[in-house]
């Protein structure tokens, strides 16, 4: 899909992650981004390691929303003991 097309998935991705879970997760838009690319990337190789996906096979963009929530839960736990 290119580098374009993953940064502009990423960003839709992030955004819904960010709307989706209840409260405050201040961050800008590159964070964002990325957020929603390691929510990618999470969905794909945990679901491989889980067996719901087979080798080579990406996630889905429910799968990569998914995933974002995660690592929204997992930025707010460790955020919080700061």
């Amino acid at each position: 899909m290119g580098i374009i097309g993953t940064i502009i998935i990423g960003f839709i991705v992030g955004l819904i992650a960010r709307f989706l879970k209840p409260g405050d997760d201040s961050m800008g838009w590159i964070m964002t981004i990325l957020l929603g690319i390691g929510g990618s990337l999470l969905a794909t190789y945990g679901g491989q390691a889980i067996g719901f996906y087979q080798a080579g096979e990406a996630a889905g963009f429910i799968g990569a929303v998914v995933g974002a929530i995660i690592l929204l839960v997992l930025y707010g736990m460790i955020s919080k003991r700061r």
